[in-house]
């Protein structure tokens, strides 16, 4: 199996996301719910996994007063 491009995607969003909080990435991918992508008919083979819970975040725009 390989991973589909939207778990790839949230591999990157978790390293943006533990970069810009300064946390460990370690949690954030042990708690990746695995799922096989919806063409994919069985496990195994040239399937692809899709990540059922991909990290989310919000950056706040501030504005500094000079």
């Amino acid at each position: 199996m390989k991973l589909s491009d939207q778990a790839l995607g949230a591999i990157m969003m978790a390293l943006q996301k533990s970069l810009l909080e300064q946390s460990d990435i370690t949690p954030v991918l042990k708690g990746f719910e695995l799922e096989k992508a919806p063409d994919c008919k069985r496990w195994g083979g040239s399937g692809e996994l899709d990540v059922a819970n991909p990290p989310t975040f919000s950056i706040s725009s501030r504005t500094e007063e000079e």
